[in-house]
């Protein structure tokens, strides 16, 4: 629950706020001004196939409002937090962005994690002169279908594809099939994963997709060559599950290698699967065990998500934490009020210098960026964010070796450049 408008301006002038960052000082003499609550929307996926990793999202939004609020809000000003539910479904998760526009007053929406979604909002949020945040991985979300109203706190498949394709080609094989749900976020892994692969002399083999609503696993399995030395496969959920224990059956996963991102383990323990995913490599955004990255921050943040440090098991529940992901939309919500606090916004006229502000913005790892330093480029909105290459061990998801960001943000330079739009 967040705090009260009385409760919250009493705290505010009492000076309860804690984050070192907060100038206090400011903030009241802008709520002088203009003391309404600033409201962020959050398009989340709260129902539907990937609602597994919607609720993780939205727990760490929520628990970024409450720890905002509980220290003295954004400039001095309390954060209105509200959901409209996705429902995982392009043109539902439109409609919902629409609303959270123009029914509940939304300034700023962070967008789902379903990249179907976010494609079909982008356009919207720029016809509405919105700052839009989406979760999901389709790099054309900040390539050719973005545009300057939509920025990128997580990862996406180009930086994905720079960061974990010519390791695990020299590792693990050079003859390549992809295998993936058949929608933007797979054919945007596969495109990107191509190019790079590639340009490195290995081969990849006609893509496999597989329809969302596909339960039987074996038709699609049965298509892989022969020649496959690594297998790619990109699901979620239930069908991630179905495909990892039936690649298991059919012996798949015997002849093949498995790779790839965290994505077919968020919010599934490797334990559950009963050993099919044991020996997959995967790349990971956020280590899913608190031990490969055992912060003062992290720990905080997994405290608030009463999860356990191994596999990330909520307290009380069976779920299993998005780990990759949920803080995405945490930060998402830190980054807004730096924003505004940097820009100065005290109304929605005011977006185009939050856009500004966040246009090249740098931060270090602390507890609003537990995920580590980073910044969002200039030219294109993309957050520049270390990586981590990991491998399922003893049911356990452990890391090899840490992946910075600057070893390989050469190998995913901007492809637009939004500044060069109005706003």
């Amino acid at each position: 629950m967040t705090t009260s408008r009385r409760s919250f301006l009493q705290l505010a002038l009492a000076g309860g706020a804690s984050l070192p960052t907060l100038n206090l000082m400011s903030g009241i003499a802008t709520a002088a001004s203009s003391s309404d609550p600033i409201v962020i929307g959050h398009q989340a996926d709260l129902t539907g196939g990937i609602s597994s990793w919607g609720y993780w999202l939205d727990k760490s939004a929520r628990a970024a409002v409450d720890h905002i609020n509980a220290n003295g809000g954004v400039a001095g000003r309390e954060i209105k937090y509200v959901a409209e539910d996705s429902e995982s479904n392009p043109p539902s998760g439109a409609r919902k962005f629409r609303s959270l526009v123009q029914r509940s007053k939304a300034d700023f929406v962070i967008g789902a994690v379903h990249s179907g979604v976010n494609l079909a909002t982008c356009p919207i949020a720029k016809e509405l002169k919105t700052l839009y945040i989406p979760n999901g991985m389709a790099e054309e979300m900040t390539g050719s279908s973005g545009n300057r109203y939509v920025f990128r706190t997580g990862s996406d498949t180009y930086s994905q594809a720079a960061a974990g394709a010519k390791w695990a080609a020299e590792q693990l094989g050079k003859t390549w099939t992809f295998i993936f749900a058949d929608y933007g976020w797979g054919w945007s892994h596969f495109n990107e994963h191509k190019k790079v692969l590639e340009s490195i002399g290995a081969t990849v083999n006609p893509p496999i997709a597989v329809p969302l609503d596909a339960k039987d696993m074996l038709p699609y399995l049965a298509k892989v060559p022969e020649n496959t030395e690594v297998l790619y496969s990109l699901f979620f959920g239930s069908q991630s599950v179905a495909f990892y224990t039936q690649a298991n059956s059919m012996g798949v996963n015997k002849r093949t290698k498995l790779y790839s991102v965290i994505c077919g383990h968020e919010a599934i323990s490797p334990a559950d699967l009963g050993g099919a995913s044991e020996g997959a490599h995967l790349l990971e955004y956020l280590p899913r065990q608190l031990k490969h990255q055992d912060t003062e921050y992290n720990r905080k943040i997994r405290e608030l998500m009463k999860v356990d440090p191994v596999n990330g098991q909520e307290e009380g529940s069976n779920r299993i934490i998005a780990g990759s992901h949920y803080w995405a939309t945490w930060e998402a919500v830190f980054f807004i009020k730096e924003a505004v606090e940097k820009s100065g916004w005290r109304t929605k006229k005011d977006t185009p210098e939050v856009i500004k502000a966040l246009e090249g913005m740098s931060v270090e790892e602390s507890l609003a960026h537990p995920q580590g330093a980073k910044t969002i480029r200039a030219e294109d909105h993309k957050a520049i964010i270390d990586f981590k290459m990991s491998k399922v061990q003893d049911g356990k998801i452990e890391m090899l070796h840490a992946i910075p960001a600057k070893d390989i943000v050469q190998f995913f330079p901007p492809r637009v450049d939004f500044t060069k739009e109005n706003v």
